[in-house]
């Protein structure tokens, strides 16, 4: 088929809408996708070696069952080859250089954005804010009205320190006090592992000599990466809000469901309770930390752990009960106050990198992000995580985490299916739950197949309930305001999920690699770490609470 014609056929299905089921040439309606992949060259269909596709691949087993359902819901077959390059969707929770280097612009959905540790890492995370806020207090150094309404960074996340810098770790180590509790974490592990607390001078000294010698030591000095030092110390938020006594804290969702433009979104998730009362004394950390990692190890988990899990009406509930008149908080407090905070923070901490996450068309990525809440009711950022834990091995889990997983897809692909387009993001058909923090449409952005630095025209302001300028506050209304529930909209019989329309197959460009590696340039030898093995790189934050079993299954976790 000539290009002329090609183009006459895509013209025609786009006049049809996206959602449009068509006539074939047997009479028979298919999907729109189904009937653009018919009229596609010979040299741009995929090579179908089993089925009819399309074909999808899901690494590791965190919501392995859910995304399965999905896809083969659309009709889609899942392959075990991680190598496969006719993929539609790749979810991987390693980061595998091949896979990046592999990856299709515009063809293909890919999960996590490669050097998403700028938010999921202690360091990379702190390290992003504190710059943004050098920036932002720049700019707006002549204007205190304007300073005013910027979201500060000590406002949210706790003071901290990184011991890999001897100058932060030397401040450290002086301001230190035996009236104040400091917690220790590696920069990329989860779980709770390698975190404990620092509580008097003795633990301090220890921590000084051990950081001094691992940095003296000549072998250490040699070593490319330096893991042993990648550590941050924070100030212990020693004060938390109690439930029935317990300490708690909330999991939120960041979803950057589009890369090029951005469309970023808020998710509710959960809130998660230790199963012992809380004692600040205590040296036990399960009492400390919330993750169902930690609560697992109590012999009472498998009788309680439907209390270690609570949904966000629960706990609106409680503290309406609990709280709402002693505390003078608005009625709803949770899902009014709470989820703005919650909102603004998220807003806040994208704007922070922004401009440095690698972006191609088809990457997309879930963040898990964590809050506590003190007694005084100020809210704080914790951590960022990225591949959340997407078990469901308790009812509240049962019924948030599969909402979440469809609805990342959801607005993935759609939103996809639009940037390929070059059409108008809003409305989204597929937005339920999820909230819109940032639409990118009017942003500079590297448009696919055209010129960088493309400008869209402005596009009328969004339903959802949160601004993209992270300084202002996210506009509620009773409708769309945080925590509204909305209603699923019909989609089409097939999903018109199909082989989006694209070009004559341009030559890939060398794109970065996990964590901002360049790959080689088109037709070079691709590296491996053994025969036939991709190189991989493990992903900070994966699959929280099932690294154990994967472990012990032979996989590498992070």
């Amino acid at each position: 088929m000539g290009s002329n014609q090609e183009e006459q056929v895509l013209h025609s299905l786009r006049q049809l809408g996206p959602d449009a089921d068509l006539l074939d040439d047997t009479g028979i309606a298919r999907p729109r996708a189904a009937l653009l992949e018919r009229h596609l060259p010979e040299g741009e269909k995929q090579p179908h070696s089993i089925g009819q596709g399309p074909y999808f691949y899901v690494g590791g087993t965190n919501g392995a069952s859910i995304i399965s359902s999905y896809c083969r819901g659309k009709g889609w077959q899942r392959v075990q080859d991680s190598r496969r390059e006719d993929c539609k969707l790749k979810w991987c929770e390693l980061k595998c250089r091949d896979n990046y280097y592999r990856f299709r612009e515009g063809e293909q959905l890919l999960y996590q954005i490669p050097n998403n540790k700028l938010l999921t890492t202690k360091i990379g995370l702190l390290s992003a804010l504190r710059e943004y806020s050098r920036v932002v207090n720049k700019i707006h150094k002549t204007s205190p009205c304007a300073q005013a309404k910027v979201l500060k960074m000590e406002e949210f996340f706790p003071e901290t320190y990184r011991l890999d810098i001897r100058d932060e770790r030397e401040a450290f180590f002086t301001l230190f006090d035996e009236n104040q509790i400091w917690i220790c974490k590696p920069t990329a592990s989860n779980q709770g592992k390698g975190i404990f607390l620092l509580r008097n001078q003795e633990e301090v000294a220890a921590l000084r000599v051990k950081t001094q010698s691992i940095e003296d030591d000549p072998i250490y000095r040699k070593m490319p990466f330096r893991a042993p030092q990648a550590r941050v110390v924070q100030r212990y938020i020693q004060n938390p809000l109690l439930l029935d006594g317990k300490k708690f804290d909330v999991r939120s969702y960041l979803l950057i469901a589009c890369a090029m433009p951005y469309m970023v979104f808020f998710g509710h998730g959960y809130a998660r309770l230790t199963l012992s009362l809380y004692d600040p004394h205590s040296s036990d950390l399960s009492g400390h930390l919330t993750n169902q990692f930690m609560q697992k190890k109590s012999p009472l988990y498998v009788l309680l752990k439907e209390d270690t899990v609570w949904s966000m009406d629960r706990l609106n509930r409680h503290i309406n009960d609990k709280f709402r008149k002693t505390k003078g908080l608005p009625r709803d407090w949770v899902f009014t106050a709470f989820t703005k905070q919650m909102q603004q923070i998220m807003a806040h901490c994208f704007q922070a990198v922004k401009s440095k996450l690698h972006c191609k068309l088809g990457y997309f990525d879930l963040i898990g992000c964590d809050f506590l809440i003190d007694e005084n009711f100020k809210v704080w950022l914790l951590e960022m995580n990225s591949n959340p834990a997407l078990h469901t091995n308790c009812e509240v889990l049962k019924e948030v985490i599969p909402g979440v997983v469809m609805e990342t897809l959801d607005l993935a692909i759609e939103t996809f299916q639009k940037s390929l387009r070059n059409q108008k993001m809003l409305p989204l058909r597929s937005q339920r739950r999820f909230v819109l923090l940032h639409n990118g449409e009017t942003d500079l952005w590297p448009r696919f197949g055209g010129s960088r630095g493309a400008l869209r025209p402005p596009l009328p302001p969004p339903r959802p309930a949160c601004e993209a300028d992270c300084s202002a506050p996210p506009p509620l209304s009773a409708a769309d305001g945080p925590g509204a529930r909305r209603p699923a909209l019909p989609r089409s019989p097939g999903g018109a999920h199909g082989r989006p329309p694209s070009a004559q197959r341009r030559p890939r460009p060398p794109g970065p690699g996990p964590d901002g590696a360049q790959s080689r340039e088109p037709g070079a030898e691709r590296p491996r770490a053994g025969a036939g093995e991709p190189a991989r790189e493990s992903s900070p934050g994966l699959g929280e609470e099932e690294r154990e079993e994967r472990k012990n299954a032979g996989h590498r976790g992070s």
